[in-house]
């Protein structure tokens, strides 16, 4: 088990992770896990009801966490994608090759029912490992 000194927790802002208990980031060592990330904004999802758009936002939050923690999109080695409506599924998909094509992690996608906000149709996560 590593020490705690060798965690380094990144931080979006939000109120709610000193409520809930979390991190947008966490790395130990040459692990960064990122949590799952939305497009959430004051005004309802970035992007609006467009998958492709909301998934463009995600990715782009989960590259600035994984700047902060020290790694960068090529250190992607998982991602899950969570959906509103499988049927979609094309449209996040694309997004997502537009940042991991050429990268490809081992990638999930699931359909669930709902997300923590209306309106949001995407939810991700990602695992990298900092190589030498």
């Amino acid at each position: 088990m590593l020490p705690m000194s060798n965690r380094n927790n990144v931080s979006s802002g939000s109120e709610w992770e000193a409520k809930i208990g979390y991190s947008r980031a966490v790395r130990i060592g040459q692990l960064v896990s990122v949590s799952g990330t939305t497009a959430s904004g004051p005004d309802g999802p970035v992007g609006g009801n467009d998958l492709g758009e909301q998934t463009r936002e995600a990715l782009r939050r989960i590259e600035a966490a994984l700047t902060e923690a020290g790694a960068s999109t090529t250190d992607v080695i998982r991602t899950r994608m969570y959906l509103t409506d499988m049927s979609r599924w094309e449209e996040a998909g694309i997004a997502h090759g537009e940042v991991f094509g050429e990268i490809r992690p081992a990638t999930t996608i699931l359909e669930v029912s709902a997300l923590i906000a209306p309106g949001l149709l995407i939810e991700i996560e990602a695992d990298a490992v900092i190589g030498d």
